[in-house]
């Protein structure tokens, strides 16, 4: 099995460490299982570095090594890559952590995902804002094809409700800047839709400065405040940013019992995309099992899948506007740390 993983800068090293664990434990679990078939289950890693070059020649080289299918990837970008390589060479794709909607440009039978498409939990983010009184939102934004498709998906979400987005070009403004523009364009909440750790620690440290802007609200819907290293960067300023992740509200016997393990292992809670590692592995060594190790039969079998994951049944299904094979249930929330306690979560809404 390849597995795409972002290993090293300016990859999200932290995702990528959680993405591996969860991964690795589930790997480590088959084996000591059985395998699949009295065989072990090996898992060749590819460190993408968040660059879609390479992790298209990853997908290329991990072919040609005869592995019967790829998984993992958390950047949208580099996913979409390694997405359109595999189909090109009728490689089955399991995509771990990924949202981009167009995550290939023509439907195909090769490739399926278990993150949530960027259009359902963008969605989900902008009711939480409407509910949360903001209809004036501004968002500090960078080129990349994700912020842009996640700044669309709120304007098109939020305008016919009487929600108002404008785009504030991180490239072009310093952190003091944007604080200016928040006040001139009245905006109760700030999204930040940018790298990190920068300019992402410092537009927040410059807004939570600013006396102007103490009601104003700063979000971070791509996930970042999910990992220790915004905690750690940020202290007492990374509390009540909100941001999405994809957890039940309740982790069942099988995802508490991961949970545990993912601990132990990362030495640290787990994120929700440890978990969507586990997931990974989980159902393609099903997949495997059942189907053996033919890469068409792989590919075949994806709409027949239904496996018990760490938060909740794992069904793949043909969503609208999708292209790829998709989970359509996973969990949604949107939570942010806990000024009291920046350490602990609090879910604010659920979709």
């Amino acid at each position: 099995m390849g597995a795409l993983v972002p290993l090293t800068r300016p990859g999200w090293v932290e995702a990528g460490r959680h993405l591996l664990a969860g991964l690795e434990l589930a790997v480590g679990e088959v084996n000591d299982a059985g395998g699949i078939g009295g065989r072990p289950l090996e898992l060749m890693v590819r460190d993408t570095a968040a660059d879609p070059r390479r992790a298209e020649a990853a997908v290329d080289e991990l072919a040609q090594l005869g592995v019967a299918a790829v998984a993992g990837e958390y950047h949208s970008v580099v996913a979409r890559a390694a997405a359109a390589r595999a189909d090109a060479l009728k490689l089955p794709f399991l995509c771990s952590s990924a949202v981009l909607d167009a995550l290939t440009e023509e439907p195909t039978e090769w490739v399926a995902r278990l993150s949530p498409p960027q259009s359902h939990g963008w969605r989900v983010y902008a009711d939480f804002l409407l509910d949360a009184g903001h209809s004036r939102i501004a968002v500090a934004t960078e080129p990349s094809v994700y912020w842009a498709s996640g700044a669309r998906i709120l304007r098109d979400h939020l305008a016919p409700r009487g929600g108002t987005v404008v785009e504030l070009d991180a490239r072009a403004l310093t952190p003091a800047a944007v604080c200016d523009a928040l006040v001139e364009h009245r905006a109760t909440a700030l999204l930040l839709l940018v790298g990190f750790p920068e300019p992402a620690v410092s537009i927040v440290r410059s807004v939570r400065r600013d006396q102007r802007l103490t009601s104003t609200m700063i979000g971070a819907p791509a996930g970042q405040p999910e990992f220790a290293e915004w905690a750690t960067s940020l202290g007492g300023d990374s509390a009540a940013i909100p941001f999405l992740r994809y957890l039940p509200g309740r982790l069942g016997p099988l995802g508490a019992r991961v949970a545990t393990a993912l601990r132990e292992r990362l030495s640290e809670a787990p994120s929700f995309v440890a978990f969507e590692g586990y997931d990974t592995i989980t159902v393609l060594a099903d997949v495997l099992r059942s189907h053996g190790t033919d890469r068409a039969r792989i590919a075949a079998s994806w709409p027949h899948v239904a496996v018990e994951g760490t938060r909740g049944q794992i069904r793949f299904s043909r969503t609208p506007g999708i292209s790829v094979w998709q989970w359509a249930r996973t969990p949604v929330q949107v939570v942010d740390r806990d000024p009291a306690e920046p350490g602990r979560f609090r879910i604010r809404h659920a979709g």
